[in-house]
């Protein structure tokens, strides 16, 4: 019989450990470029994000007069105190409803969603949230509902802390509107200058910071609509290590500048 007989040779054991340390290889090299590929589509969402959050507090402005959303205002009811913030409404039942600028929005569902934050709100039962609103300069901040010396309540708009009128917009392209929100607690969505001359309470504002959420940056959407990323985390020249660890949470979360130069539109 002249047929040859085929062998089969399987893999060495040198051969072996070759291919598994090539696909190691492989794999080393393709995860974290997966990874960072990712990142990328979180980071172009969150611009995307912040940029339709700009156009809607513009349009909103438009039809009010050139008087942008407030950030938060406190109304009385006969069914008891709403709370009215930019993002959302909270009745007295404890119902959360779309806010002020949910009819500006085509998706708020997506837009008002940080894609990078992952984590509940530290306002309520709020059910998406990450970005904040510069609160110490645009936006009006009511206080509580207070009776007049006529005996009637005043609320709302009237017991609120103005924001700057449009009139002294003067630094559009350098003055923050929105941005990533985040303290140590998680999220906030009042964004805070870092000065405490507003606010005079160093403890609000260094829960008012940014989230540097990006590999070390941030976004941020300026008065004039463009979304630009800010990769210096700053302190405030109030800051104490108590302030930074305990409420903060530096140097992942932290201030545009140490002054208020991005915050203020004079």
């Amino acid at each position: 019989m002249t047929a040859r007989t085929a062998r089969v040779r399987g893999f060495t054991l040198v051969e072996a450990l070759t291919v598994t340390a090539v696909i190691s290889i492989i794999i080393a090299i393709i995860v974290p470029t997966v990874a960072t590929l990712r990142g990328s589509a979180r980071s172009a969402r969150c611009q995307s994000n912040l940029r339709q959050l700009g156009v809607a507090a513009n349009a909103y402005a438009m039809q009010n007069r050139d008087r942008y959303p407030a950030a938060i205002l406190y109304e009385l009811t006969p069914a008891g105190l709403v709370t009215k913030a930019w993002d959302f409404e909270h009745g007295p039942g404890g119902g959360v409803r779309p806010g002020t600028l949910a009819s500006f929005l085509s998706n708020p569902t997506e837009v008002q969603q940080c894609p990078d934050f992952h984590g509940s709100s530290t306002f309520g039962d709020e059910p998406y949230t990450g970005y904040n609103y510069n609160t110490s300069y645009i936006g009006a901040e009511g206080r509580f509902p207070e009776l007049g010396s006529d005996g009637r309540w005043r609320d709302g708009w009237q017991v609120a802390r103005q924001g700057l009128p449009t009139a002294q917009h003067r630094r559009t392209t350098t003055t923050a509107l929105f941005g990533e929100g985040g303290w140590r607690g998680g999220a906030n969505k009042f964004m805070r200058a870092p000065s405490n001359s507003v606010e005079n309470d160093l403890y609000t504002i260094h829960a008012g910071a940014q989230a540097f959420r990006h590999q070390g940056c941030t976004h941020v959407c300026y008065l004039d609509g463009h979304v630009a990323g800010v990769c210096a985390c700053h302190e405030s020249p109030h800051s104490t290590a108590d302030l930074l660890g305990g409420v903060t949470g530096f140097p992942q979360n932290g201030f545009l500048a140490e002054d208020d130069t991005p915050y203020d539109p004079r």
